[in-house]
């Protein structure tokens, strides 16, 4: 019968692994209450943080796709939310649809034009909380080398310590429509809609 030997390095990586796994908490860290939240500032969580853009498609479906991996920074202040600020910047390389032509497509003059405007920036301008959970945050969105300002309705998702970090992460989820023919995107309408619905998904680290 033959043997099988484990290598020393691979079961010390074991070990280790075995040892990661019991100091892991037994439920989700994060919790739906907002006094949790301790404020001050928060960078991007990249791995954990995208816009999902949905479309139709000549009335017969509705699409969508992804930019993730962003950068930048929030700004939370506890005591008077409307002093908060937000500014992110996405990388318009990161589009991804899942169909590998249409996200070449997308890259191209006729839609993000990539090569010329390589990024997209949203910054706040104003923030009002609603109710003890939301809040409205309108902020100026440069795409295509337009800014316009933009209104996402955006909800508290959950806060508590990151056990891999032990910082505090906290996210929220936001929605909200713009034109793309107001940012001169417009190539297609109306086969393909002028209106183009947002989801923000976005993490933060405490900083």
């Amino acid at each position: 019968m033959r043997k099988f030997l484990i290598p020393a390095a691979a079961l010390i990586a074991l070990a280790g692994g075995s040892a990661l796994v019991a100091q892991m908490p037994t439920s989700a860290p994060g919790t739906k209450d907002v006094a949790k939240v301790s404020g001050g500032t928060y960078k991007v969580d990249g791995g954990h943080t995208q816009v999902v853009f949905a479309w139709d498609h000549m009335g017969f479906t509705n699409n969508a796709g992804t930019i993730a991996e962003p950068t930048g920074t929030l700004t939370l202040d506890k005591a008077n939310p409307a002093n908060s600020k937000v500014s992110v910047t996405f990388q318009i390389a990161n589009l991804r649809t899942g169909v590998a032509k249409l996200d070449e497509h997308l890259l191209k003059p006729d839609f993000f034009d990539a090569a010329k405007f390589p990024t997209a920036t949203f910054v706040s301008t104003s923030v009002k909380p609603e109710g003890a959970n939301g809040a409205e945050i309108t902020g100026n969105l440069t795409l295509h080398g337009v800014t316009k300002p933009v209104t996402l309705d955006t909800q508290f998702y959950g806060v508590g310590p990151n056990p891999m970090t032990k910082k505090e992460n906290i996210g929220f989820v936001a929605t909200g429509t713009i034109k793309r023919s107001d940012f001169g995107m417009g190539a297609f309408v109306p086969l393909v809609s002028d209106a183009i619905e947002l989801k923000v998904i976005a993490g933060f680290e405490k900083q």
